[in-house]
C-alpha cells in the first residue's frame, strides 16, 4: 500500500546538498522552536514528531543516501511506494533497523528504512571492523553454473565539507554454483577497516535472482510455463523445455489440461538437495486464419461429440 511521501529536507528547511553541519544547525533551530516543553506552538507535538523523523533520515549518512536514491522525484504528500529491489548495489553496516528508534515516526519511515533491516546487529564497538550487507542482483542461470562478476556497490561517505556522497567500488566476485535467493556470499575482510591492528569486517553479498521472461524461482526451485498445442495435450508427446541447466525433453501425459502442473524432479537449482522444475501446462490454440485451418476446425467441431461447457461427471 502507498504511503505519503516526506519530504524531509522541507521539514528541516535545508537544501539537498546541505552539509551535515547545516543540518545539525537547522534541526537545533527547530527543536527549540518546537519542543513540547517549551514551544507555545498550538502543533509543537506534532511538529517536533516530523523535525525528529526528519533529522534521523538525514544525520544518518546511509539512511540519507538511501532516502535520496529512492525518493528523487517525489513531492511532499505524493503516493509513495519503495520500487523492487531499489536497494540492489547500496552497500550498507550491518545496523539492524530498530522499531524502538522510531517509534513515534511515520509508516513512510518505516516503509523505507525497514528495508535496510533484516541483519543482525553487531555489538556497539567492536575491535575488528564492521561488517557490511549489500544486495546483489545475479541472473538464475549463474545458479546452474557459477559464475566470475564484476560487481559495482555503492556506499554513502561524509566528505571533508560535510556533505554526504557515494562512492563506487567494483569487486571481482566467485559466483558458487548452487546459490539460492536469500543466500548470503561472504567477501572476507571487505567490511570497514578494523581498530588497533585488528582484522577488517566482512562484507555479506545478499542474493536476488533479477525477473526473467520465462523462469520464475521459488526456493531452489523453478517454474516454467509450458505451452502446447492441442494434440500435444490431447495425445500426448515428448517436448522439448528449454532451461537454465540446458535443454530437456519431457513426456507430456495424454489429456494435459491448461492450468496443471508437472514436476521433473532435481532438475532446479543445483544443490544438496537440488529443487524441481514445475512445468504450468498452457495449451494454446492456433489461430483459423487459413481456408485449411478454419476447414480442420470445422470438422473437429462436426465430427467431435465435445462440449466444454457440459457439466463434469462427478468422481
Amino acid at each position: 500500500m502507498a504511503t505519503a511521501f516526506k519530504d524531509y529536507y522541507e521539514v528541516l528547511g535545508v537544501a539537498r546538498d546541505a552539509s551535515v553541519d547545516d543540518i545539525k544547525k537547522s534541526y537545533r533551530k527547530l527543536a527549540r522552536k518546537y519542543h513540547p516543553d517549551v514551544s507555545k506552538e498550538p502543533d509543537a507535538d506534532a511538529r517536533m514528531k516530523e523535525v525528529n523523523e526528519a533529522y534521523a533520515a538525514l544525520s544518518d549518512p546511509e539512511k540519507r543516501a538511501a532516502y535520496d536514491q529512492v525518493g528523487s522525484g517525489y513531492q511532499s504528500g505524493q503516493d509513495f511506494r519503495p520500487p523492487p529491489d531499489w536497494d540492489a548495489g547500496f552497500e550498507f553496516s550491518r545496523h539492524e533497523f530498530d522499531p524502538r528508534e522510531s517509534a513515534d515516526f511515520s509508516e513512510f519511515f518505516s516503509d523505507l528504512f525497514g528495508r535496510m533491516g533484516g541483519r543482525a546487529r553487531g555489538p556497539s564497538f567492536e575491535a575488528r571492523g564492521e561488517d557490511h550487507v549489500a544486495k546483489v542482483m545475479l541472473d538464475i542461470t549463474d545458479a546452474y553454473t557459477g559464475a566470475e562478476r564484476q560487481i559495482s556497490l555503492r556506499s554513502p561517505r561524509v566528505d571533508d565539507q560535510g556533505h554526504a556522497t557515494l562512492e563506487t567500488r567494483t569487486l571481482d566476485v566467485k559466483i558458487p554454483k548452487g546459490v539460492h535467493e536469500g543466500q548470503m556470499i561472504r567477501l572476507a575482510g571487505q567490511g570497514s577497516p578494523g581498530m588497533g591492528g585488528q582484522p577488517a569486517g566482512d562484507l555479506l553479498l545478499e542474493v536476488h535472482f533479477n525477473p526473467h521472461p520465462r523462469y520464475r524461482v521459488a526456493g531452489r526451485d523453478l517454474h516454467v510455463t509450458l505451452p502446447l498445442a492441442p494434440w500435444e495435450a490431447a495425445m500426448g508427446a515428448v517436448v522439448p523445455v528449454e532451461t537454465p541447466g540446458g535443454l530437456l525433453n519431457v513426456r507430456v501425459p495424454a489429456g494435459a489440461q491448461s492450468g496443471k502442473q508437472m514436476r521433473v524432479r532435481g532438475k532446479g537449482i543445483p544443490g544438496a538437495t537440488p529443487g524441481d522444475i514445475y512445468l504450468d501446462l498452457q495449451v494454446v490454440l492456433p489461430p483459423a486464419d487459413t481456408d485449411k485451418a478454419k476447414e480442420l476446425y470445422e470438422t473437429m467441431a462436426r465430427e467431435m461429440a465435445f462440449d466444454p461447457r457440459a457439466p463434469k461427471e462427478q468422481a
